[in-house]
């Protein structure tokens, strides 16, 4: 076999890993209610510190 060939069968069992991790990332984000999506959000501006600060800049 030629290092051509053996060059395009790797990449393009990397186009098919890659399709199938991005597959999976979408199916389990597509897995949570917009309840749980809210809830994480929240979570996550608690953590950063973002506090009671208005979402405008007004003091």
């Amino acid at each position: 076999m030629r290092w051509w060939k053996v060059l395009g069968l790797a990449g393009l069992a990397g186009v098919a890993a890659s399709g199938v991790v991005i597959a999976r990332a979408e199916r389990r984000r597509r897995a949570y209610t917009p309840e749980e999506i809210r809830a994480r959000l929240r979570e996550r501006h608690a953590q950063a510190g973002g506090g009671g600060a208005p979402a405008d800049g007004a003091a």
